[in-house]
This record gives structure tokens, C-alpha cells and sequence, in this order.
């Protein structure tokens, strides 16, 4: 049985929802369905423990390390309920719950420093940063382990307490967390809930909560925006990327086509800042196509529970029904599927990895987040069409470019209208 962490207390309510494994398709859970009272309690525990909490930064330093402790302790367990129900491959799991250690371990290292601005014989000025409140937390289903310390960790370093809102399709695991952690986190310093699309909500609009921090898709991202902006709250969105990658043709073709294979499909292309349209200079465009034909082909795709899986389902239904709908858009277009294309046959939300050619950039494969298992590839012959045609999007999360001229890479890169761009790297 899963209960929320409110105050310090695990809280069982009589409302709940399923929750689903996506590689079986069966009810693999309850989970708690906050109400709006529960919220209430979990806000007044934050506040609660908001005075003490912010005073002694050495303490907050050594709940991170204990919690990293705990994490790594019992990686195992949580790595399988992980798998159970957002289907990632038990090994990738694993590498997830033990990342997650590593960044609390990580965030423990880091410091608020007061900064001098000016001193000199007229003033003295100091910079000195303090604790918002109460933060809001919203993690999405992609990594929902990670995500959750992402938000938290720092959070809470800073003084801040936090109520964590856990994705309706993988709320279990950071539940499991949230048990694991009690004790070592003082109570309502962080609380754990987990609920629907009216629980996001009602945080974001909650008068106390004093910051907002949302991780998913552009189009909810904007209605966190909206309803942040009537109370001034401070905002951190990470929102929808549309990553591209360019290759130029004096890469060594097998091992950019591995780097690239793996940085499009970690996590059945379910990553924000995944590849998720590569272009490719014209004279290398087959035999890079090739090599990722193969290594396509030789993917095991099944249940994350099984050992030999490489790559496990798509999260849940609506997502399968998205990449389903673009591969169909695509094939419509004219686009080539080299491979892959169809949902496997069977139970699960399975999707065998999918390249296209053919396509130009209006495409909706092409010009929008596919965030699954289908890859477009697509032609450039020059340096400045390929910067124009990668920078005409709304989208600038990451990039990365590719080339044995780090000169010719670097000059790109630092053309791309991109947040992060990566050279013969990514992720």
C-alpha cells in the first residue's frame, strides 16, 4: 500500500487511482488521490517547519548526504517498482535511483556565498540570499525519481520546504522514496503527494506556495505560467524540446551512428533533451542511415523487467497514441519508415524504434516533439542552410553538432539558438 508523506506522517486516504504498467497494461498500484483538504494539511506542515529549517545550513547539507545513504541502500527496491510502472529497463532504473543519489550527494556540496558587490571608502554593499517559503514541485513521468530530487534537493538546501507533486502515470516509486526518507527528512520539510491534473492546480494557485517549479510539456507549462502570473510567484519551467542533431561528412560514420542511435532512443525516446531530428550532410546521408538501420534492428524491445530488454514501452496510451499518429503523418507525407513503424502486436505500450527519411522540415515529425521511439532524418548540403533550417523553430532546449573540425563545430554551435549545444556528444 502507498501513502503520502504529509508532516512527517504517512497518510492513507480512502480516494485512490490506478496506476498502470505499461508493459502488461494491468493495474500495477494504488496510489493516493489527494483532496484539496490533504493539500491544506501538506501546506501548513511546510509552513510549519519553515522557521527551523531555514536556520542551519550544515544540517540541510547532512539530510542530502543521509538521503543519498538511503537511496543507494535500496536502489534495488526501488528500482523495481521503477520499472513496474514506467516500464525503463530494470538496469536503466537502477542507473536512474542511483543517479539520484549522486545529485543529492552533489547538491550537499554546494554553496549560498554572501557576495560583495562594492567596498570602498563610500559604501559597502552586500548580496546575501535567503529562502523563498514554500516551494511547489510537479515532476513528470519520463524520470520520475530523478525528477522529484532534482526539484527538491536544491529546494531544501536553500532553506526552502517543498510539497512534491508526483505524475498520476508514476507516482509509486516516489512514494516508495518518500517511506524510505522519512525520518532522515525532518517532518513537512518535504511532502510527498500524488494525484491528478486538479492537485497540480491547486498548488500552483495556492497563496503560500511562493515558487513553482514544473517540469512537462510546453502546452501545460503555459498554463502554469498563466496561473502563477495574478500572484507574482517565481517560476523554473523546463518545458518541450525539439533537440537536433547535424552531422557533417567528415565524422567517422559507425561510431557517430552509435552515439546517435543511443542519444535518440535512451529511455524509448522519452528524454527532453533527446535527439529528435537529425540532419545529415548529403554525401554521408546512406551509409549513416545504414548503420542506424542496424543498430535500430538489433534493439530488444520488451518488458523492463526482463534482463535481456534494451529498450522497454512507451509510458502510457496517450503517449503511444502520439508517436502512432506522427508515424501515420509521415507515411502520408511520403516519408521512408526504414524500420520499424507499426506498435508491436500484443500487450504493452510497445514501439519498436522507427527512422524515416524523406520528410521536409514542415513535417510534424519533423517540426514538433515527438518524445518516443521514431526518428526523422533528414538531408542539408551547406554550413549556413543547415544553422537557418535548425534555428527556424520555437523550440531551443539542446543540440548538438558533429564534425572531426572543431573549428567548423565550435563556429556552429555558437550559431545555433539553442539553451545547451553539445559537440560529438549528447545527453
Amino acid at each position: 500500500m502507498y501513502a503520502m508523506l504529509i508532516g512527517g506522517e504517512e497518510l492513507a486516504v480512502q480516494a485512490t487511482f490506478e496506476v498502470i504498467n505499461p508493459a502488461t497494461e494491468e493495474v500495477c498500484g494504488q496510489a493516493p488521490d489527494c483532496s484539496r483538504a490533504e493539500l491544506e494539511l501538506a501546506i501548513a506542515a511546510a509552513a510549519e517547519a519553515l522557521p527551523m529549517w531555514r536556520v542551519d545550513m550544515s544540517k540541510r547539507r547532512q539530510v542530502l548526504l543521509d538521503c543519498a545513504d538511503a537511496l543507494r541502500a535500496h536502489a534495488e527496491d526501488l528500482a523495481e517498482v521503477l520499472t513496474m510502472e514506467q516500464g525503463k529497463p530494470r538496469a536503466r532504473a537502477l542507473n536512474e535511483i542511483m543517479g539520484s543519489a549522486a545529485w543529492l550527494s552533489y547538491t550537499a556540496t554546494l554553496d549560498l556565498p554572501m557576495e560583495v558587490i562594492k567596498d570602498d571608502e563610500t559604501s559597502l554593499v552586500e548580496v546575501h540570499r535567503k529562502p523563498i517559503g514554500i516551494v511547489g514541485a510537479i515532476t513528470p513521468w519520463n524520470y520520475p525519481v530523478m525528477m522529484a530530487v532534482w526539484k527538491f534537493a536544491p529546494a531544501i538546501l536553500a532553506g526552502n520546504t517543498v510539497v512534491l507533486k508526483s505524475s498520476p502515470y508514476t507516482p509509486l516509486a516516489t512514494l516508495a522514496m518518500a517511506r524510505l526518507l522519512n525520518g532522515i527528512i525532518p517532518p513537512g520539510v518535504v511532502n510527498f503527494l500524488s494525484g491528478g491534473d486538479d492537485l497540480g492546480k491547486w498548488i500552483v494557485a495556492h497563496p503560500q506556495v511562493r515558487k513553482v517549479t514544473f517540469t512537462g510539456s510546453t502546452a501545460a507549462g503555459k498554463h502554469v505560467a498563466a496561473a502563477l502570473a495574478p500572484d507574482l510567484k517565481r517560476m523554473t519551467l523546463e518545458l518541450g524540446g525539439n533537440d537536433p542533431a547535424i552531422v557533417f561528412s567528415s565524422v567517422n560514420v559507425q561510431e557517430t551512428a552509435q552515439k546517435l542511435f543511443t542519444a535518440s532512443f535512451e529511455n524509448c525516446g522519452q528524454v527532453c533533451v533527446a535527439i529528435k531530428r537529425v540532419y545529415v550532410h548529403e554525401s554521408i546521408l546512406q551509409p549513416l542511415v545504414d548503420a542506424l538501420v542496424q543498430l535500430a534492428e538489433a534493439a530488444v524491445v520488451g518488458d523492463g523487467s526482463d534482463s535481456t530488454t534494451t529498450m522497454g514501452p512507451l509510458n502510457n496510451q496517450a503517449q503511444l497514441e502520439r508517436v502512432m499518429s506522427l508515424a501515420e503523418a509521415a507515411k502520408a507525407a511520403g516519408g521512408s519508415v526504414l524500420t520499424g513503424g507499426a506498435r508491436l502486436n500484443g500487450k504493452g505500450y510497445f514501439y519498436p524504434p522507427t527512422l524515416v527519411t524523406g520528410l521536409d522540415d514542415s513535417n510534424p515529425l519533423v517540426a514538433e516533439e515527438q518524445f518516443g521511439p521514431i526518428l526523422p532524418i533528414v538531408a542539408f548540403t551547406d554550413e549556413g542552410e543547415v544553422v537557418a533550417r535548425v534555428n527556424n523553430s520555437s523550440f531551443g532546449l539542446a543540440a548538438s553538432v558533429w564534425s572531426a573540425d572543431l573549428e567548423q563545430a565550435r563556429r556552429v554551435a555558437e550559431a545555433l539558438e539553442t539553451g545547451t549545444v553539445w559537440i560529438n556528444q549528447h545527453l
